[in-house]
């Protein structure tokens, strides 16, 4: 029998449910994106039509779409570019970045297109090579600490 969650996640236009736990304090869920639907725009769908069933629950999507070895290798390079934007609040330095090294994958090998996209809580990064995707969301506030033991 499907959840209203899961008939509210179907419903959305380009998204495939694979799998939801909504045990403890979170709701996961894994997706398959069609190309060109927006992570940003499926993420707020699901919380703002998600109702009860998310009240005070943190959401975390995971996208299950194929990748590749070559995309994984060029995420791996603009990595640590992209982790300097984000601990120093540089997100405008993120689409720079992201277009600045999809320019040498150009030259070396085929385009990979990296789109960017942001809200208050992520910034989210599509990557493609083809058919191969990633897409990533990346939290914006940073994780908070706990109390030190000997603190």
């Amino acid at each position: 029998m499907e959840n209203p969650l899961q008939k509210t996640v179907s419903g959305i236009k380009g998204v495939e449910l694979v799998a939801m736990d909504l045990s403890g304090t979170s709701a996961a869920m894994e997706i398959k994106l069609e190309k060109g639907t927006s992570l940003r725009e499926v993420y707020h769908q699901i919380q703002s039509q998600g109702g009860t069933a998310l009240a005070r629950k943190d959401l975390k999507l995971k996208v299950t779409n194929p990748g590749s070895a070559r995309l994984e290798q060029w995420w791996s390079t603009a990595l640590f570019d992209i982790a300097q934007a984000m601990e120093t609040k540089q997100y405008a330095q993120i689409p720079a970045t992201l277009k600045e090294k999809a320019a040498q994958a150009d030259q070396t090998g085929g385009a990979i297109t990296a789109t960017t996209e942001m809200d208050e809580n992520y910034v989210y990064i599509t990557l493609t090579d083809g058919e191969a995707s990633k897409y990533i969301m990346l939290p914006r506030a940073a994780a908070k600490m706990g109390v030190w033991p000997n603190e």
